[in-house]
């Protein structure tokens, strides 16, 4: 984030702007629109100005800046469309610890004026930061289209009821709950519509109402939300789980969920890592469980983040059952699983008429070590089979399937940070796969595609022919030693 939003009273407070043409009557209108006492020094100025200081609305002074202007002002804005003259502006502001805007040079200047949606008392600023300010501005147009013309109104109905919601709802987290039914309630539908005495009527009914007022003020019992947060691309989030992480007041996240997913949670949330990332468990299972039917015993109300879809190799149902037995409720909101959002990113199709009409998905450990699997099932030919889990135990699960019977030669992919900005891809075949693996230095969640659909894999990074590597080592270099394979480990015990 390069510019920090804040929000500013201007109202009654001084402003200075340098310039006079269009560009400065441009700037001029939102500052008066916040009550600014604006200055204006330019030479000449078009006719709004004009306009605005012949109605007193405005201070014009007709003569050159200088930098004697800039003491006392509590914003400078410098529209007066000459470098020379900007970079003074700027300098002296700087110099005076006042905050300055040079329109359309982000170099001279220390805030940036926002495109604004204004539903006064809601204003939405959006800012480029000065890189792109079409882009700004297409984006306040959409906004403009969806957000509706009563919003303001709305806003200033609540605003006059806080008071009475105040004194008849006590607990602050009971007053929350109260506030998000009503503005996803017919009163506010009634406010937008423009019905204003009928939604009056309507909110006083309402906390008069013992009924209403004892579901709003009861110490309601919490409630566990387990979210999938899909694999990595905050894109990827469904609507439904934005919803759910928006209203916690504690999110429990894991490490495959980006922070970028987590800052979509309200602001005064609770936040918990609970790592769970392989070999670095910052909280075990049982401590998870715990945590989450403390804080739901305790009246609020738990976001369970997880990567990629939580029923899904993802100790969502262990999750669930331990909080049913402490008669919690528990929501589901499912994500999209690391199978279907990274192959469609690596660009492989989980089935295909021609190659596997039927797809398994394999966690490359189990409770107890080893999965518990049918391997001979899993090596016949014409499926696809997706593993999750399985870069450290490459080697056994190569040794399985090929002992089961699959060809040495199938085709596989390994995905690395699927979906995201430093995905990475790379093919062979299952006899080198553990090669294939160690060859890359994968580090970030994997996962491993076996079947006929790896050959459709976008390929991000060549593969590096790994295996080769030591019949190539006595030619390149004839002194180094060539390493001894490595026996194959069994699979180790690992947390899904």
């Amino acid at each position: 984030m390069q510019h920090f939003p804040i929000f500013l009273s201007l109202n009654q407070r001084p402003v200075l702007l340098v310039g006079g043409g269009e560009t400065a009557a441009r700037k001029l209108r939102p500052l008066a629109k916040a009550g600014a006492q604006v200055l204006v020094v330019a030479e000449t100025v078009g006719p709004e100005i004009v306009e605005a200081a012949s109605a007193g609305r405005i201070t014009w002074q007709a003569r050159p800046f200088t930098p004697a202007d800039v003491p006392g002002q509590v914003l400078v804005v410098s529209a007066a469309e000459d470098d020379d003259v900007d970079r003074v502006v700027s300098k002296a502001a700087k110099a005076a610890g006042v905050p300055v805007n040079v329109v359309d040079r982000p170099s001279l200047s220390t805030f940036i004026m926002p495109a604004l949606v204004d539903r006064s008392p809601i204003l939405v600023a959006i800012s480029s930061g000065g890189a792109a300010p079409i882009l700004a501005r297409n984006i306040r147009a959409f906004l403009e289209s969806h957000l509706p013309a009563q919003l303001g109104a709305l806003a200033r109905f609540a605003d006059s009821f806080r008071d009475a919601v105040k004194a008849v709802v006590g607990d602050a987290a009971a007053r929350r709950r109260f506030w998000e039914r009503f503005f996803d309630g017919p009163v506010a539908t009634k406010v937008l519509a423009g019905e204003t005495t009928r939604a009056r009527e309507d909110m006083i009914g309402l906390l008069n109402r013992s009924a209403a007022l004892a579901e709003a003020t009861e110490n309601q019992a919490g409630r566990v939300t387990l979210i999938g947060a899909g694999p990595g691309d905050p894109d990827l989030l469904t609507f439904r789980a934005l919803r759910a992480l928006q209203q916690a007041d504690v999110v429990v996240y894991d490490q495959l969920v980006g922070p970028e997913i987590v800052d979509y949670a309200r602001r005064d949330a609770e936040r918990v890592f609970v790592g769970k990332a392989k070999g670095a468990h910052s909280a075990s299972q049982a401590e998870i469980n715990a945590l989450l039917a403390e804080h739901a015993l305790a009246g609020r109300r738990v976001a369970r983040l997880k990567g990629g879809d939580p029923m899904v190799f993802g100790r969502g149902g262990e999750e669930m059952a331990y909080l049913a037995e402490r008669h919690i409720t528990v929501d589901v909101v499912p994500g999209i699983t690391a199978a279907t959002g990274c192959l469609a990113a690596a660009g492989i199709p989980l089935t295909h008429r021609d190659h596997a009409p039927m797809t398994t998905f394999i966690a490359g450990h189990g409770k107890d070590g080893e999965p518990q699997v049918d391997w001979p099932a899993l090596a016949r030919q014409n499926q696809s089979l997706v593993i999750y889990m399985g870069a450290s135990v490459a080697h056994s699960l190569r040794d399985r399937l090929i002992g089961a019977g699959m060809a040495a030669d199938m085709p596989v992919a390994v995905i690395e940070n699927g979906t995201r900005s430093n995905q990475k891809v790379v093919t062979g075949e299952l006899a080198t796969l553990p090669a294939l693996i160690r060859g890359h230095g994968f580090t970030g969640p994997t996962l491993i595609v076996v079947g006929a659909v790896a050959r459709f894999a976008r390929v991000t990074r060549p593969a590096l022919l790994p295996a080769l590597l030591p019949a190539l080592l006595p030619a390149l270099l004839p002194n180094v030693p060539v390493p001894v394979p490595v026996p194959v480990q069994p699979m180790l015990a690992e947390a899904v």
